[in-house]
């Protein structure tokens, strides 16, 4: 098996994460409107990080396998920076956007999303590292 190839297996805690997030959010909208929480952003903000922390797994990915083994770091480490550069940029990007309908809310909550995705992406690139070099 080679695990330099990226496939949905591989991807599965992360597609797991974004799948409960969507059914919360979808099964909680009355709630969070009722908490002045904009459930779109929530929903926005879910597809994202799911298409982010993809974009970053595969980056991981192609790093775990070279000889040199500061490419895996460089890899990790360059796929948290892309990451953390699209959150700030979508950020900003909603805060100009948005003007006068800014959800501080949503967005504090989008927050602990990406905190969520990026222990499950951690996760799983350990979990993968660990059969690579077993």
């Amino acid at each position: 098996m080679n695990t330099m190839q990226f496939s949905i297996k591989k991807a599965f805690p992360i597609l797991s994460v974004f799948l409960f997030l969507t059914v919360f959010i979808i099964s909680s909208v009355k709630f969070l409107e009722s908490h002045f929480i904009d459930s779109n952003l929530l929903l926005g903000a879910n597809i994202f990080f799911l298409l982010i922390s993809i974009i970053s797994m595969i980056i991981q990915l192609k790093g775990m396998h070279h000889k040199n083994p500061n490419v895996f770091v460089r890899s990790v480490m360059g796929g948290m920076m892309v990451k953390f550069f699209c959150c700030i940029i979508a950020i900003v990007i909603y805060v100009y956007a948005s003007g006068t309908s800014f959800n501080k809310r949503g967005i504090f909550i989008a927050m602990f999303f990406y905190l969520i995705y990026l222990a499950t992406e951690v996760f799983t690139i350990m979990k993968l590292n660990k059969k690579t070099n077993a």
